[in-house]
């Protein structure tokens, strides 16, 4: 039992105990969880307050102080998040008589609408890898699997060897939950997944073992920062005017998908959405366009 009072980083590695072992979180999600939870606990120590004395004033106390170093609304709207899951966490295991998180609104969050490529500036990233050497296929392949499916960078580089259906043109997802999901892939798409797998892959020299789909040069699999040099690279190669992420390449899917009349149920299946309010902003990003296009061209407008 711990005791009220100990060390706020105590109840730290408790939490982080539990996140690993009971929570079914993604990787990215628990080591958010975690480093929010560690801050506050720094702010804690720093003002001589143990566990058993917050309250919702030292609570909000900290959510402003997070505000005056600069921290955008949505930071401190997931650092909230992240408190009441700790508190939540230790008030049902009896560490703490009361949960000072109750009742805490947290601060309205304006959604900004993604950043999005036109078809064109899609065909011109596409369009710079060269598939005639082993690098060339490879980026080819991972950029077009990208655009084809709006997978995640995560789930990009998380991809086995099986979990490619060459033979019907799927792609098994699996987003670590425990909740996979099946995405067709296009036939264009496909025929650099092919010929990487084929003719490439083994070049790359993969080690003993390696299930990995997509390859770095040293032949293990390929990381975050690798596939963000990769997609900066082509950036600047194809002299597109934007800044353009993974993530820029899932949300261009997904209003290209509305543009020419998906249904947002389907899109947020393929998306991984477990919330269809998440999957509709693609859709108002799609009625701004048509009322651009229709205040620049209707003679009325």
């Amino acid at each position: 039992m711990i005791y009220k009072g100990d060390n706020a980083m105590t109840y730290l590695d408790i939490f982080s105990d539990y996140l690993h072992s009971e929570r079914k979180l993604s990787q990215n999600t628990l080591e958010s969880y975690i480093r929010d939870v560690k801050m506050f606990c720094t702010y804690l120590q720093n003002g001589k307050y143990s566990i058993d004395t917050v309250t919702k004033t030292v609570i909000i106390s900290y959510l402003i102080f997070l505000q005056k170093e600069g921290k955008t609304t949505a930071t401190i709207s997931r650092n909230l998040a992240s408190l009441r899951c700790f508190f939540n966490f230790l008030a049902a295991n009896r560490y703490i008589d009361n949960n000072p998180t109750l009742e805490l609104e947290s601060p309205k969050v304006e959604k900004k609408l993604p950043s999005v490529l036109t078809k064109r500036e899609v065909e011109k990233l596409l369009e710079q890898p060269e598939p005639t050497d082993v690098k060339g296929v490879r980026d080819k392949a991972m950029l077009e699997l990208l655009y084809a499916t709006g997978i995640r960078v995560t789930e990009l580089i998380s991809l086995n060897i099986e979990d490619i259906d060459l033979d019907n043109g799927l792609l098994i997802c699996k987003n670590g939950n425990g909740k996979n999901r099946t995405i067709p892939i296009g036939t264009y798409c496909l025929k650099y997944i092919k010929l990487f797998l084929n003719d490439y892959r083994d070049k790359l020299n993969p080690k003993d073992g390696e299930k990995a789909l997509f390859l770095n040069l040293h032949g293990g699999r390929m990381t975050r920062q690798g596939f963000w040099k990769i997609i900066k690279y082509y950036t600047e190669k194809a002299n597109i005017n934007k800044t353009i992420t993974p993530h820029t390449l899932r949300h261009s899917f997904a209003v290209h998908l509305i543009e020419n009349g998906a249904d947002l149920q389907s899109l947020q299946e393929m998306l991984g959405h477990s919330d269809i309010s998440t999957t509709q902003i693609y859709s108002k990003i799609n009625n701004i366009r048509i009322r651009e296009v229709y205040n620049r061209t209707h003679p009325r407008a």
